[in-house]
């Protein structure tokens, strides 16, 4: 399965960690891309960057890349005519579980995760409107919960993804043991 995720509207300062996060949590949870739209933030790509150089570039020798575009609405109108199937992470949407069998169905998907407060035609344009919880709470938690979902919790296996890094994590029960390769 082809993943990508659509950050929208990163402002600077207010958003430089949180979608840094996003962009962790991305890589980490086995997308391939992040997109985002919004301010232009050379930190965060450089962020990305360093994090892919250390740890890995991404999942299972799938390439990690960061991407920043100027419309976010142009973005899912392309990535609709390339065959990706959109799923739009907001609170309001229908419940990940009720809906996430029919979304592994496809071999190309477009996660959006919101940022200010989402316009009425990123809902219309995206194929599913899903949420994590009815509650407000981070789209950083969305993010994750939805790409679990759709991974059947292999990021969370001790090997669950290769991600040939030039630094990795041995689990330990206590302390931190980070190796080189």
């Amino acid at each position: 399965m082809e993943i990508h995720i659509l950050r929208l509207s990163h402002r600077l300062p207010r958003d430089e960690r949180i979608s840094t996060h996003v962009a962790l949590v991305a890589r980490a949870f086995g997308a391939e891309k992040i997109i985002y739209s919004g301010q232009h933030d050379s930190g965060l790509e450089a962020s990305v960057e360093r994090i892919g150089e250390n740890w890995g570039s991404g999942a299972d020798g799938k390439k990690f890349t960061i991407e920043y575009v100027k419309s976010a609405k142009s973005v899912m109108k392309k990535y609709k005519k390339d065959g990706f199937v959109i799923v739009h992470l907001t609170m309001y949407g229908i419940g990940v579980n009720d809906v996430v069998n029919e979304m592994k169905k496809h071999q190309k998907l477009l996660l959006v995760v919101g940022s200010e407060q989402v316009p009425k035609e990123i809902y219309e344009l995206a194929d599913f409107n899903i949420s994590v919880t009815t509650q407000p709470h981070s789209e950083v938690a969305a993010l994750a919960i939805a790409l679990d979902r759709l991974q059947h919790g292999k990021e969370l296996k001790n090997g669950g993804f290769d991600f040939n890094g030039k630094l990795r994590i041995e689990p330990c029960a206590r302390g931190k043991k980070i190796l080189s390769r």
